[in-house]
């Protein structure tokens, strides 16, 4: 549950890290294989079956060259990757070594509410020293993962894979496989990171701009575009590089525990087809995953399958999972998973040998935020290029100016014009649905209230678009629009249409939605069964990977009757997206921003099912 700690800090700015020379043997947790040569039960950190035993405690690690403590679960970072069978009933004993209360949520399960793992909303939590039995039914198959819900033990090393095989045949062939668990982590306590972000947002930023990068913009865009846009952002008190609140300057990228220089690598059959289950169990970092010289098929988005769609690169947000089939060649390959603000990567290998290494790339250039970001039409003031309703880019966007997407002029169209042209209006109503805020307000209202520093006055469909930093890079970039479910998701539609405005204040470091945190907030009420759309506005310039416990939402991105479910939805700044769910399941469920240090500084509701 969110802390919303105070921001009465006075703590030191550290110094920048330094680049990652070692690691700890803290256990492997993610390689898998079908073949016999590679037998599960032979693979450190893996477990099979219905019934497991988890130990969570504190453990010196040394990522870094550093000392520091983690949360760990049997010793392992990250913890044991539990295997099980779709339609078994599992049985997990977790005993607690802390010297505090911890708990696990399983992350994208559906499961009973008891079951859920949320302190102070679905159970008590897990005592020092007492032990607590998770026992619920596998309903779906897929790859899923597990992680703490307790404080900030998330951000020190309580995560891990949670894999599910099917009951029958798997509707896409493969022959090995491996785990591949992404994360981020700090010697720093995550308190004084906190801490540090409510004395200054831009601690972590040491990417703003500067008189140098002034005079490259003029050069390119011409002295008085520069001059304004500089001029725009210093009005508004923002930065157009706030892609990230935390960032390499404290974070090392991990994969499967190790650091790029530790170099994780997983051991394939020249011509194979291998199956890479990627989870991104960050704590706040969205990550841009590429293998040059691989073409990569996404056959799963948040342990659901879709339909194969071929793509070089693929952005994961916080939480998020995709399952990609790859055939490597008689080579080595990188696995390069670059932080979303290009201020760090994590680095892993695959190979037919061990010892064998690929060139890891260059980080591409830095994204900037641009007005499209911050819902802002400038389009008719006349001082930069317009783009019209429905385009996700500007005509003038290429490879080489990835950038400087400025202005969105919607022509007098509106937003739900522009959902039309994606299939669905989004504020379809009948006799019986209207739009209603969940929290009674008029979201004109929220412009100039102090728990929000922007408000979007445009907020348009951008499912087609990959993201700053990825449309236009010159390489075919997965996109919410091309997610299209394997089979038929319900076309039910809705009794009720809620309505949510993610919100924020920056130089505050307050988040939550509808200009409100979560201790300012009441529970939202559906009745069981109830048929329900979700509105998402996001009026923040940054992303929110935003996850409801207990459902799969289908995103309503144009694929008629094969709209793809998923359980985190990843809304860009100035994005407004839906998507439907059914209340089936009883209970006080959680709905959050992922991003753990805006769950913590207010970004959070109660949804409750009765």
């Amino acid at each position: 549950m969110p802390t919303e700690l105070h921001d009465r800090f006075n703590l030191k700015r550290p110094t920048r890290r330094r680049f990652v020379q070692g690691l700890a043997g803290v256990g492997i947790a993610g390689l898998l294989r079908h073949s016999p040569a590679y037998a599960e039960s032979a693979v450190p950190g893996i477990s099979s079956g219905d019934r497991f035993d988890l130990e969570v405690g504190a453990l010196p690690v040394n990522l870094t060259g550093r000392t520091s403590v983690a949360t760990l679960v049997n010793g392992m970072l990250p913890a044991p990757t539990l295997r099980c069978r779709e339609g078994d009933t599992v049985t997990i004993n977790v005993a607690n070594r802390l010297d505090e209360d911890t708990s696990i949520h399983w992350h994208g399960i559906l499961l009973p509410a008891a079951m859920d793992g949320v302190p102070g909303l679905t159970f008590a939590g897990i005592k020092p020293r007492e032990n607590f039995t998770y026992r619920f039914p596998l309903k779906q198959a897929g790859t899923y993962w597990y992680h703490s819900h307790s404080g900030m033990q998330e951000q020190t090393g309580l995560y891990g894979a949670f894999i599910v095989a099917p009951s029958g045949p798997d509707p896409h062939a493969f022959d090995s496989e491996h785990v591949i668990v992404l994360s981020d982590w700090t010697d720093e306590d995550p308190m004084t990171v906190v801490a540090n972000l409510k004395q200054e947002s831009h601690y972590y930023n040491y990417q703003q701009r500067t008189l140098g990068t002034f005079f490259e913009d003029a050069e390119r865009d011409g002295f008085s575009a520069a001059l304004q846009d500089r001029l725009m952002w210093g009005t508004m008190r923002m930065s157009p590089t706030d892609i990230m609140d935390v960032t390499g300057a404290t974070y090392t990228f991990l994969v499967n525990g190790k650091p790029p220089a530790a170099n994780w690598t997983g051991l394939f059959r020249p011509g194979e087809r291998v199956r890479l289950r990627v989870i991104n169990a960050s704590a706040m970092t969205t990550f841009d995953v590429r293998i040059p010289g691989l073409d990569l098929q996404v056959v799963q988005a948040d342990g659901m399958d879709v339909e194969a769609v071929t793509v070089e690169e693929f952005r994961i947000g916080v939480a998020e999972t995709y399952d990609v089939i790859v055939r490597p060649r008689d080579a080595a390959y990188t696995v390069f998973a670059q932080a979303q603000d290009r201020s760090g990567y994590a680095r892993a290998t695959l190979a037919p040998r061990p010892g064998m290494v690929a060139p890891i790339p260059s980080l591409d250039p830095r994204p900037l935020r641009s007005m499209a970001d911050m819902g802002m039409d400038h389009g008719a003031h006349g001082a930069m290029p317009a783009v019209h309703a429905g385009h996700a880019v500007n005509p003038a966007f290429t490879p080489e100016d990835p950038h400087r997407l400025q202005v969105i002029d919607h022509g007098g169209e509106t937003p739900a014009a522009m959902d039309h042209a994606m299939g669905h209006t989004g504020h379809e109503t009948t006799a019986s649905t209207s739009v209603e805020n969940a929290d009674g307000i008029d979201p004109e209202n929220l412009a100039g209230q102090p728990n929000v520093d922007n408000f979007a006055s445009t907020p348009m469909n951008r499912l087609h678009e990959a993201g700053a930093g990825l449309d236009g890079n010159g390489r075919k970039v997965l996109t919410y629009a091309d997610l299209r479910s394997l089979s038929a998701t319900s076309a039910a539609p809705p009794t009720r249409i809620i309505e949510f405005h993610l919100t924020g204040n920056m130089h505050r470091f307050v988040w939550g939605f509808n200009g409100r945190k979560f201790s300012e907030s009441a529970p939202i009420h559906l009745q069981l069964d109830e048929r329900v759309r979700f509105v998402l506005v996001n009026n923040t310039m940054m992303e929110h990977p935003i996850h409801l416990h207990g459902f799969f939402g289908a995103l309503e991105n144009g694929q008629g009757d094969r709209l793809p479910l998923k359980h985190t939805i990843n809304v860009k700044p100035n994005e407004r997206l839906t998507y439907l769910f059914t209340a089936d399941t009883p209970g006080h469920w959680a709905f959050h921003c992922h991003l753990l240090y805006h769950m913590e500084a207010g970004m959070f509701r109660t949804i409750v099912v009765s």
